[in-house]
This record gives structure tokens, sequence and C-alpha cells, in this order.
């Protein structure tokens, strides 16, 4: 049963409806694994054992009646500790935040049970999703499985970990600055940031209203796929999955390089990985041709002022009643938030429609465009104080065109991820895009060696 947890969805999802195996013997043997890597990992900090015994039993009861059990039935999923599960204790990863246990569903949530999957539990998160990862936190930190000593990368670290840490095949994660595909880089698995509205945030606590989304990690891009039709109920030509193997020969990509060479901060070798991702795209026959972009750090100076300043409207009350409770790190970077004057955020504002125009002009001739994701392997972790770590994501939040991340290598055993960003709405082409190069590769079938977790 334990090799059947290292199966696709799809392949697991056979299995169930062959009646080779039944949702209690899946969430059994998950559970089984849990108990015995989570003790390094730390990566699950609450989990339903009999509230998800109770859902694989209704699966399973469903399966053999000949039922609809839904695209998702008897698969297991978790969730970030962000998102509101009915019954199950929430902390935000803060001290500051009240963690009694919800009495609905987050509307995510309610998705993922109708359509048949198994709610295990919730993941580690970054304090509030902003910084991390700090020691201040009311659970451990999430570690990354290809070494303990280093981070997983934020803020859905939890996600990452449990993932990259064969625990589960998807978890769900949000995305704000970067916060699904930077981790799925550092932990080599899929990170997909749909489209800024595909999925709703109701029930799922704010970070910043104008850049957070819901997001997939996953183990593989067709794991991440069929979980996302099924949380937006996609269908046809615009589901996440309708594409996956078919050929991509004759399409265009443009490859974001002066992004990453342009920084002193990135490690040689993610050019040289990202070059040779861009010549295994072109022996698939796509085109590849180098773009120019819209300066990043002006980008990423956008994000900032509109992400700081949200996030500490959101928090201005709580600062105001528990701001004792606070991590030190987040309590300082929330203050950040305070001295934004109305001029920069209106400033801000006009520059990230200019920066969707000329994203959309890109893509509108490229149809995909290519760029890292991080700009290095997962550094080690920190003395207590949060970890910096150089992405290139923060742009497609402020866009809000969808994004993925997909392993490309490895530096120094550590993974590193190749992102592919796409037009509104056609996370279709994405999905596409980035199977065929994960199927031409062997850096997605690459699993952190067990002795480490």
């Amino acid at each position: 049963m334990t090799e059947l947890l290292d199966q696709s969805i799809r392949e697991q999802l056979h299995e169930l409806n062959a009646g080779h195996t039944t949702a209690q013997a899946i969430l059994d043997a998950t559970l089984d694994r849990i108990r015995d890597r989570n003790q390094r990992l730390h990566a699950y900090v609450h989990i339903d054992e009999s509230g998800a015994r109770a859902q694989a039993q209704r699966i399973d009861q469903l399966r053999a009646a000949g039922l609809d059990t839904g695209p998702l039935g008897g698969i297991p999923v978790a969730l970030k500790d962000l998102i509101d599960a009915k019954g199950q204790p929430g902390y935000c990863g803060s001290h500051a935040f009240d963690a009694k246990a919800p009495e609905h569903d987050a509307e995510i949530v309610a998705r993922l049970r109708g359509a048949g999957a198994i709610i295990l539990g919730k993941v580690a998160t970054y304090e509030f999703a902003l910084n991390g990862p700090t020691y201040d936190q009311p659970y451990p930190i999430a570690r990354n499985p290809w070494n303990l000593e280093h981070i997983t990368g934020g803020s859905s670290s939890g996600s990452a970990s449990a993932v990259a840490g064969g625990t589960v095949r998807a978890a769900i994660g949000t995305d704000t600055g970067g916060s699904v595909r930077s981790p799925a880089s550092y932990c080599g698995i899929v990170g997909l940031k749909p489209s800024t509205g595909l999925l709703p945030l109701d029930g799922v606590f704010p970070l910043s209203q104008s850049l957070d989304t819901l997001g997939v990690l996953a183990m593989c891009v067709d794991d991440a796929a069929i979980l996302l039709d099924a949380m937006s109920a996609q269908q046809g030509q615009s589901a996440a999955a309708s594409r996956i193997d078919q050929p991509v020969s004759g399409l265009t990509i443009g490859y974001a390089r002066d992004w990453i060479t342009d920084n002193p901060n990135t490690d040689p070798a993610v050019i040289d990985l990202l070059d040779a991702a861009a010549s295994s795209l072109s022996l698939l026959g796509m085109r590849v041709t180098p773009i120019t972009m819209p300066d990043y750090p002006a980008s990423e100076e956008v994000g900032r002022i509109i992400l700081l300043q949200e996030a500490f409207l959101n928090h201005q009350h709580r600062l105001g009643t528990h701001g004792q409770d606070y991590g030190e790190v987040t309590r300082e970077v929330l203050m950040e938030g305070a001295s934004i004057n109305p001029t920069e955020v209106s400033q801000a504002r006009e520059m990230a429609q200019r920066l969707r125009t000329e994203v959309d002009d890109v893509l509108n001739t490229s149809g995909i465009i290519m760029t890292a994701t991080t700009l290095g392997p997962a550094p080690p972790l920190g003395n207590g104080k949060a970890v910096w770590t150089p992405m290139r994501t923060i742009p497609f939040n402020i866009t809000g065109h969808p994004a993925i991340s997909i392993p490309c290598g490895f530096i120094d055993g550590l993974p590193i991820g190749l992102q592919l960003i796409g037009r509104h709405g056609d996370e279709a082409s994405l999905c596409q895009i980035a199977h065929a190069f994960e199927q031409s590769t062997a850096h997605s079938v690459q699993r952190p060696p067990t002795h480490t977790y």
C-alpha cells in the first residue's frame, strides 16, 4: 500500500475505481507515513484523523453503491494553516491568533469535500504568511526533506514539506508574492498559482487582498492540474488538465534570461540550469526566443508597497490588542506598512496597472514566459530571524497571471525550479508545457533520500 502513495493522483484514482483499493486503505497508509515522517519534517500542525476516517468511509460506501464519488474521490489533501476547516483549530502560525475551531469550511474546502477529497488536516505556515522561518511561532519550523537544516521557503512551508516528504500527493497553499512557487522550487515539487480570482478566498485569512491567491503544491504537474480543476470546476479546453500529454511542438516561449543574469544574487548554476531547460523545450519543438521584461526591482517595489500597506490594515486592530503576541520579525514588517503614505500606494497601483499591460503585451507575442522561480537553492535555516530569499515571483501576483514552478535540476543536492507564466485564464497551456518538460527530463522523478528525514 505504501507504494500506492508514491503513484500519481490519476493512478490512485484508477486503483480506487477499479476496486483494487479503498479510500480507507489509502488513508491508513497515509496516516502511517505521516506518523513516521512528521516527527522530523514538522509539516503537519493538526491531523483530523476522525474526520478523515469518516470522509473515507463515506467515499467507500458511495463507490460500493455505484454512486459518483467526485473527481478526487478518496484522495487525501492537506491545508495550509490559513484556511478554515470546520472543527479544526487554526493558528495562522501566530500566538496572536485565536485558535478556536471555525464553525464553517472555507469555500475552497467545501469544494474539495464536494469533489471527494479527504481533508487530512493543517500544515505549517510562516506567521500570518508574512515572514519566516522563525522560532517564535506556536509550532516548530517545517523542514526541507532534501536537507533538514535548510529552509522550505515560504510561506506555504508545511505544504511543501508535506508533499516533498511523500506524506501526501498535494496540499493547498496561498501565494501573495511567491508563497506557493518559492517553496515548490526549494523542495523540488510543483507549485501552481492560478489566475487571480479563479479560486475563492472566502474563509482564508488575508495577507494582501490585491495579491492573494490560493494555489496547489503537488508531486507532479498532472496532480496539480487535477486538483485545480476539481476546485475551480473548469471544464473543456479551459481545464488545466485538458491538454496534458498534447504535443508542444510549434508553440512559442519567451525566455526572460536577463531577469536572472542581471542580479548579483543569482547563483551561476541557476543560469546553467535555466539554459539547459530552454534547450530541452527547444528539443520538444518549441520556439524559444529571448524577451525583455519590465524592470524587476521596480516591480518588486510596487508589490512591496501594496502588500505591506494592505497587510498593516488587515492587522491594525489586532496589533493594538495583541501586539505583544506577534513574533518580533512579523511585528516589525507589519509596522513598515504603517509608514507607507497614500501617495505611495496610489503611485504603486498606477504602476501595477502599467505592469499588467506590459506583461500582457509580452504574452501576446510569446504565449508563455519562462524564467527562474528562485535565484538559488534553499539557504540554511537562520538563527531565529527570517531568511531572505531572492525570487522572481511577485510581478505575477501584481498582474494576476497564472504561473507554475517545476523542478529543473539541482545545485549541491538541493532542487531548483523553472517558472512558466501564461496568459490570464490559460492554465491549460501552462500545464501542457510544464508536463511536457517534466516528462522529457528526470528532474521530477528524483525524491529526497529517505534517510534525511
